[in-house]
């Protein structure tokens, strides 16, 4: 039960084909090969092997993607982290994995001292190869892996408690690409624009789809809305974005055509507003509503991109060979039930979190939707977001949608805070659109015409921008924070709008 190294495959057959590119360098899969070979060797000189567990916090570039495929082939298990985690969020992490070893870069030494871990390596983007010089005298690096082997442990964003290491195995990458490849195609010549983070699933999967199929991998630092258009202008095939990014880049060029040579752009990381589909089908972009979890290695779900403009309100049907369980309509929505070989292993050192999560052989993934009677799945909200006031279920993506239909509404967050009468109130925060003037208590009332009275926000505040993850997507936890923090203000005398 194994599959051959899909880089090492490439450089024997076509050792010139491009693999990888950053704004620092460019490599073919036959200098991927023989860079991942090369780093594997000094790793193994540093003491890791296999099932050692090493960290990767590293910006995204050809370090990264070096790295990922030398400890592959050592057998040992990739940490990738975030390069926006403060040092408490990262000392926990290490702290809970326990690597052998941390491999980082010049700019990012001192946070990973300030986290307090000592075994650290320092890799020089612009030398990647210069790891401590070192050659033990036998090693064997792997040619083939077993599908049932952890490639990697990605920790989960924590929208609430504790963030939980997934186990994902070479199985679960494999069949996740295979699935998403089968279904958007699979173009040797056509190449994945990574403005993801590769420490997130969204990213890392990338890395998986183009090496299996061939295919050219182009990595961005970081998400700027202006390099996104010039690299769809220069060809680029496919990418992945959260929401927001995708409403960045249709503000950023509001006019002029798409080109035909790009196929996909998957959008996911939570619920996608139909309007924001809509829009983008409607100017030409080949969007593809996703649903996907870091426990199941990224896509479930995808809704391909030629039923954007007829069905934007959902995200697709489940990809072969993935089944996918909820409920049967809006009205009896459930929990949204993933079962398949892209499912992780377990949460790491976690063995009740796991068994609670797996149980009957399902992920139980914590969001709330249905599948309609044509198979399509259409994803409410989180579970841990449901607000429940006097005994009715509110869905924020619902309030969130009404409120992006007003003119001045550019982006809107719902959230619900303790109430001692209703058990929970519903509060809105609200990012004007330019230029515009807005009333808090308008929208209020702009919401009563539209919603049921216990779903209408009590309050709405606004904001400049919110506060977001590492992925961008709205940080519904620290506005929960922020809510309160207002609540108490007014208790005090401060006045709310």
């Amino acid at each position: 039960m194994t599959f051959p190294d899909p880089v090492a495959h490439r450089a024997r057959t076509e050792p010139d084909r491009p693999a990888v590119e950053s704004s620092r360098e460019r490599l073919t899969y036959g200098e991927l090969d023989r860079r991942a070979r090369a780093v594997a060797w000094r790793l193994a000189g540093l003491g890791v092997g296999e099932g050692s567990r090493v960290a990767l916090l590293l910006h995204n570039g050809t370090p990264f993607v070096v790295l990922l495929h030398a400890l592959a082939r050592l057998g040992a298990v990739c940490v990738p982290l975030h390069v926006r985690l403060a040092p408490p969020e990262l000392r926990w992490r290490l702290e809970d994995c326990q690597p052998a070893l941390l491999v980082t870069e010049p700019q990012l030494q001192d946070r990973a001292r300030q986290a307090g871990w000592s075994t650290v390596a320092c890799v020089d983007p612009e030398h990647p190869d210069l790891l401590p010089e070192s050659r033990p005298e036998r090693v064997r690096l792997r040619a083939a892996f077993s599908l049932h082997r952890v490639q990697g442990i990605l920790y989960t964003s924590a929208t609430t408690g504790e963030p939980k290491g997934a186990q994902l195995t070479f199985g679960n990458h494999l069949w996740n690409a295979l699935a998403s490849n089968l279904h958007l195609g699979c173009d040797p010549e056509g190449a994945w624009l990574a403005v993801l983070p590769l420490a997130h699933v969204g990213g890392a999967a990338i890395l998986w789809r183009a090496a299996l199929c061939g295919g050219r991998v182009v990595l961005h630092e970081r998400f700027d809305p202006e390099a996104f258009h010039r690299e769809v202008d220069r060809g680029i095939a496919y990418t992945s974005v959260v929401p927001t990014m995708l409403q960045r880049v249709l503000e950023v060029r509001a006019e002029g055509r798409v080109p035909a040579t790009l196929q996909a752009v998957l959008v996911g990381g939570g619920p996608v507003p139909p309007e924001l589909v809509q829009e983008a089908a409607q100017r030409g972009w080949p969007v593809a509503p996703t649903y996907g979890l870091t426990e199941a290695a990224s896509q479930v779900t995808t809704l391909h991109p030629r039923l954007a403009k007829t069905r934007p309100d959902c995200a697709g049907r489940p990809l072969f060979p993935v089944s996918v369980r909820a409920g049967r309509s809006a009205e009896e929505a459930e929990e949204i039930r993933v079962k398949g070989p892209t499912v992780m292993k377990g949460y790491f050192r976690r063995p009740k979190a796991s068994a609670e999560v797996l149980r009957g052989g399902w992920l139980h993934t914590g969001d709330v939707g249905y599948v309609d009677p044509e198979g399509y799945l259409h994803v409410l909200d989180r579970r841990v977001d449901l607000v429940v006031t006097g005994g009715e279920n509110v869905y924020p993506a619902e309030v969130e949608a009404v409120l992006r239909r007003h003119p001045a509404v550019a982006e809107a967050a719902v959230v619900g805070v303790p109430d001692p009468r209703w058990g929970q109130q519903v509060v809105a925060f609200v990012r004007p659109a330019p230029g515009a003037l807005v009333d808090p208590q308008d929208l209020v009332a702009f919401c009563r015409g539209r919603l049921a009275g216990f779903k209408v926000p009590r309050r709405v505040w606004l904001v400049e921008d919110f506060p977001r993850t590492g992925l961008d997507k709205v940080s519904r936890r620290s506005l929960r924070e922020e809510a309160l923090r207002r609540l108490a203000e007014e208790k005090a005398g401060v006045d709310p709008w």
